[in-house]
């Protein structure tokens, strides 16, 4: 799982926070609807979850909410970017 991996070389976290981060990435996943522990989008989730940990935010809440945002946003992001691009190719 991408989540303890990056946890384990960041070195920061505590064994409570390890497991708190843990719950809360199989949280997103779960929200997002993501099932495969190799697709990208999942060390996107573990990457952005534990960037928002590192600046001391510990609610699971939060975290989540952080979490889901920053990804759906980044989403749509592309998504735009890809439209333009079709829309240039016309």
């Amino acid at each position: 799982m991408p989540i303890y991996a990056l946890l384990k070389s960041n070195g920061s976290f505590g064994p409570e926070e390890v497991a708190l981060l843990g719950n809360v990435f199989e949280d997103v996943l779960q929200t997002l609807g993501l099932v495969d522990r190799e697709d990208p989008l999942t060390v996107l989730v573990a990457k952005g979850l534990v960037e928002y940990a590192k600046t001391g935010i510990r609610d699971p809440a939060r975290l989540k909410a952080l979490t889901v945002q920053a990804l759906t946003q980044q989403q749509q992001q592309q998504q735009q970017i890809q439209r333009e691009n079709n829309q240039q190719q016309i």
